[in-house]
């Protein structure tokens, strides 16, 4: 097979990256896209108790377990499938699953340290930042946490006042001057979507 496609997708935590690869996935199918999030790839921090836990900065590049994550997306685009670690976001722990990624002729990477790795950036033949103001991620990291992660509003607010505004302020926005291509509003961007699916069915067209 063909070396696939790799696309960084990055923004601020609740900035729509998710929408933006969902749309990608939509129009190329998913027998064509793989998706590997690097939030699976945190580091396991089950040695720890949780009051320990929760102290850990996982907005900081080093939460990451990045050797990991380089060594998968070598593999995929080297035509062979990884078995990514499942991440329990409620206990900040590896579950011990994996879920498995076959190699597509489509991979995209998605994180809010995306673009902010060299390593990891220059490995990319497009690079996105989905760019959405910062109440709108802050309303939609909240919902989302309490809904699907087990945390409470005050913890919410509370780790987004210690670590994630800070992170994003040193770590996120600037990796913004990276990027091929900035997405405002995220996935109800039309325009900028349909110009990101005409590159990469450009560039699929070239390589099959």
């Amino acid at each position: 097979m063909n070396a696939p496609v790799l696309i960084g997708t990055a923004g601020g935590s609740g900035s729509g990256k998710s929408t933006v690869v969902g749309r990608i996935l939509d129009v190329l199918g998913p027998g064509r896209v793989g998706i590997v999030h690097a939030d699976a790839y945190y580091r396991d921090y089950g040695h720890l108790s949780p009051d320990e836990r929760s102290l850990v900065n996982f907005d900081h590049p080093d939460a990451l377990d990045l050797p990991l994550l380089l060594a998968h997306v070598d593999a995929l685009r080297e035509g062979h499938g990884v078995d990514v670690p499942i991440y329990d976001f409620a206990t900040h722990t590896r579950t011990g699953a994996t879920r498995r990624i076959e190699p597509t002729p489509v991979v995209i990477v998605d994180g809010i340290l995306v673009l902010a790795e060299p390593e990891l950036r220059r490995r990319l033949d497009i690079k996105i930042f989905v760019d959405t103001d910062a109440d709108v991620r802050f309303i939609r990291r909240l919902e989302r946490d309490v809904a699907e992660r087990g945390r409470t509003v005050e913890s919410v607010i509370r780790q987004y006042l210690d670590t994630v505004r800070p992170m994003h302020l040193e770590f996120v926005e600037p990796s913004k001057r990276w990027a091929d291509v900035i997405i405002p509003t995220g996935g109800e961007n039309e325009v900028a979507i349909e110009m990101v699916v005409a590159r990469l069915r450009w560039l699929l067209e070239r390589r099959e």
